[in-house]
């Protein structure tokens, strides 16, 4: 008599399939359609968003005024290059950080690695106040540059610890064998753990670009008007109804920003993330997956 096979393995039946048919097509169209408005009402004519009171499902007739006004007025392209610029040598740096700390926290017997790791697990739990951060950028002159974007954001620690537990699933023959050929730690690291790594790397890097890209706190608080990243500029077209003239922020330089011009700006803050998403999917899959059957 042949062994009752578990529940998990057996096929699904019309019903069940059928429910999640419907449960995926949900979920698709809840992120699909606001996406498909945003950029629907970004290429509509300001009196057809009238019309339509303020959104636009699909536009009669599309136009890409709405991008040249935004990209004419240099504000928006300079921030676009803004933040480009410190989500490239944001994480960049903040992965070569964080994988040099994270494979010296890893190995046993490093000199003061536990009280290195408690210290920064201590940090994780009670993060500094935004006024001694403040005080702190402000004392080694880091305001009013691109510097401050990065430096007190260079190694999160949940990627570190994220690192560290994918460095010491690395098999220990592998660093035994590589000592027995004379390997040093920097060969063990570039030849062995890195290529290992390249799923978990993809995700921490993933995690640090968008982190990057969408940061704008530190830069209102930071930056003057004319180094905003692409982000603070969105939040003053989106959350303040109003766009930024050429010059500057201040009363004279507000002026009103059209629905056509916000949902723009927006569409070119989304879309960045979205092209570069597709050729770090797998390794982001293999990644998380790797990540849930270690743990």
């Amino acid at each position: 008599m042949s062994a009752v096979r578990p529940s998990w393995m057996e096929k699904p039946r019309p019903v069940t399939r059928a429910a999640k048919a419907v449960a995926l097509t949900a979920v698709v169209a809840l992120v699909l359609v606001p996406f498909l408005i945003i950029v629907s009402t970004s290429l509509a004519s300001n009196q057809e968003v009238v019309d339509n009171g303020g959104w636009v499902l699909w536009p009669q007739h599309p136009t890409l005024r709405a991008y040249h006004q935004i990209f004419d007025g240099g504000i928006v392209g300079h921030a676009l290059m803004v933040s480009a610029g410190v989500t490239i040598v944001g994480t960049a740096v903040s992965l070569a950080c964080t994988i040099g700390l994270a494979y010296a926290l890893s190995r046993p017997g490093v000199f003061g690695g536990r009280p290195v790791l408690l210290l920064i697990l201590f940090t994780f739990l009670f993060p500094p106040g935004m006024i001694p951060g403040f005080l702190l950028v402000k004392g080694l002159g880091m305001l009013d540059s691109y510097s401050s974007l990065v430096a007190p954001v260079l190694i999160n620690v949940f990627n570190l610890i994220v690192l560290r537990g994918f460095f010491q699933s690395v098999p220990e023959e592998l660093y035994e064998a590589a000592r027995l050929d004379g390997a040093g730690d920097w060969t063990v690291l570039r030849k062995i753990v890195l290529p290992l790594s390249k799923a978990a790397l993809a995700v921490v890097g993933l995690f640090y670009a968008v982190s990057y890209w969408n940061a704008w706190f530190y830069a209102s608080i930071y930056l003057n008007s004319d180094h905003w990243p692409l982000q603070q500029v969105l939040r003053t077209y989106v959350i303040n109804g109003a766009q930024i003239a050429d010059t500057g922020v201040s009363e004279a330089g507000m002026v009103s920003a059209p629905q056509t011009i916000q949902m723009a700006v927006l569409v070119v803050a989304t879309v960045p993330i979205l092209v570069v998403y597709p050729f770090l999917q797998k390794y982001f899959t293999k990644g998380v997956l790797t990540g849930a059957i270690k743990s």
